[in-house]
């Protein structure tokens, strides 16, 4: 026996624009530039909006789709997104750019030289193994069999150290290197020779363990040398770079990448002023003689121009949608960030980190009413110049601490304050971790050890004994 019921269900659906805002809301402004001129070549309806002085003149017409589209009529000025005002100037803003990669770098260094095919190949392969560092940490035998089972090339370990070599030659100095006391050699070798870089040479291949751990009465013991000696030649090593790679980024691949503010933040006369510059981005407005194919079919019975007309209908939905999209994104971003703005204003007036409250997405969304999902949008991959600098929007967001008097305190204010002790602390005897909790009570900061121990190791500051100077 068949049993028949109604069941009610209420389902959410996002519609086209609220999709199409979402995904606008996450780019940054260059690639909107680039997402909006692909959406000019794509979609017909859309034209960019180039001003016109003899348009000043003609009044904004309207254009009525009611046989299209319900009873709804789409003005001239929601056919339009001023994505900036073109009577105004536009205001100049700093862009980082890196145009070589790593690779690419010691690629074209290996193209001066004079090797053989085979040679070239080999070397090139050595190269594509190395570490973003500049380190090759995979065993020569390794490289060998890798050469001949997937890049068919037959070699030997004793060609392949020979290449090495020579890819260790390339600049910058110690790339190539196998371990941090080779890459210290290498760079220490390049050096004009003194005393100073015959002993620091010595330090690295002969007292190498003894220098990691900071023995340094072992070394002047062992070497017969004064402790000035010492610090002369341990002044020499310290100016070497112990990650070569790092001076170039291979993040970036052919065509040189740039890092462009989407929001520009100014302190004039004692107020905060933000502004959201375009840089290149296309001004748009919807191409009336479309329009006019609706309004000329509106009054046909021709199949031909009702079958165009459904089309350019379709066309016109998007490019409105599209249009209305990026107006949703200008709001959303600019009301987002006159909240981080008006949450951290005494940061921004004078960019000093201890002024910088705790603050996270939950913060923000509750001032500006907006969902924490959009928040993280917004924040994501986006940038603000400031009169101190160019920052990442997730640079403004961290947790709280409560400091003695109960206050909640920013977690950046505390690594600052932590990186003070250790800066002003005496380098022949650091701070121990304990030391570091017996400071920071001094200052009134409540903070555990095994906190310490945690923000020590995120701002990169080694143990009490590896911190050792002479």
């Amino acid at each position: 026996m068949l049993k028949q019921g109604l069941e009610l269900k209420q389902t959410q659906k996002l519609s086209p624009l609220q999709i199409q805002t979402i995904k606008l809301i996450e780019l940054p402004v260059q690639e909107l530039e680039q997402r909006i001129r692909k959406e000019l070549e794509e979609n017909p309806v859309l034209d960019e909006d180039v001003p016109n002085e003899n348009d000043q003149d003609e009044a904004p017409r309207e254009v009525s789709l009611s046989d299209y589209k319900e009873d709804d009529s789409i003005p001239s000025y929601r056919l339009r997104s001023d994505n900036y005002n073109s009577k105004e100037e536009r205001p100049q803003y700093n862009t980082f750019s890196v145009k070589e990669s790593f690779t690419q770098s010691l690629q074209e260094q290996l193209g001066y030289r004079n090797l053989t095919e085979h040679q070239y190949a080999v070397a090139s392969f050595i190269i594509g193994s190395l570490d973003d560092d500049g380190y090759l940490r995979r065993s020569i035998d390794s490289v060998v069999d890798d050469l001949s089972f997937r890049a068919n090339i037959e070699t030997s370990e004793e060609e392949v150290l020979e290449m090495l070599k020579v890819v260790q030659e390339f600049e910058p100095a110690g790339v190539g290197a196998r371990d941090l006391q080779e890459c210290l050699l290498l760079q220490i070798k390049g050096c004009r020779k003194t005393p100073e870089v015959e002993n620091a040479v010595k330090i690295l291949k002969n007292h190498f363990n003894e220098f990691t751990n900071k023995h340094f009465q072992k070394i002047m013991t062992r070497m017969d040398i004064s402790e000035e000696e010492l610090k002369a030649a341990m002044a020499k090593i310290l100016k070497l770079n112990p990650s070569p790679g790092g001076q170039i980024d291979d993040s970036y691949t052919d065509q040189a990448q740039q890092i462009v503010p989407d929001f520009l933040l100014e302190y004039r006369n004692g107020e905060l002023q933000l502004s959201m510059p375009r840089f290149s981005v296309p001004e748009l407005k919807v191409n009336r003689k479309y329009a006019d194919i609706l309004i000329e079919a509106a009054n046909s019975c021709e199949r031909e121009k009702k079958e165009a007309a459904a089309f350019v209908k379709k066309k016109l939905d998007s490019a409105k949608w599209f249009v209305e999209a990026i107006k949703q994104r200008h709001n959303t971003l600019s009301s987002t960030m006159q909240a981080i703005v008006d949450y951290q204003k005494d940061y921004f007036i004078d960019g000093d980190e201890t002024h910088l409250k705790p603050m996270v997405l939950k913060d923000i969304a509750e001032k500006t009413g907006f969902d924490i999902s959009t928040i993280s949008r917004v924040v994501n991959s986006k940038y603000i110049e400031t009169h101190f600098g160019i920052y990442s929007l997730k640079y403004f967001f961290s947790e709280g601490l409560e400091n003695q008097e109960g206050e909640e305190i920013s977690t950046r204010e505390l690594k600052k304050a932590l990186m003070d002790c250790v800066e002003n602390e005496n380098k022949r005897k650091p701070l121990t971790d304990d030391e570091l909790v017996e400071k920071m009570t001094e200052k009134g900061y409540k903070v555990a050890r095994r906190t310490i121990a945690k923000y020590r190791d995120q701002l990169g500051i080694p143990k009490a004994r590896l911190r050792k100077e002479l």
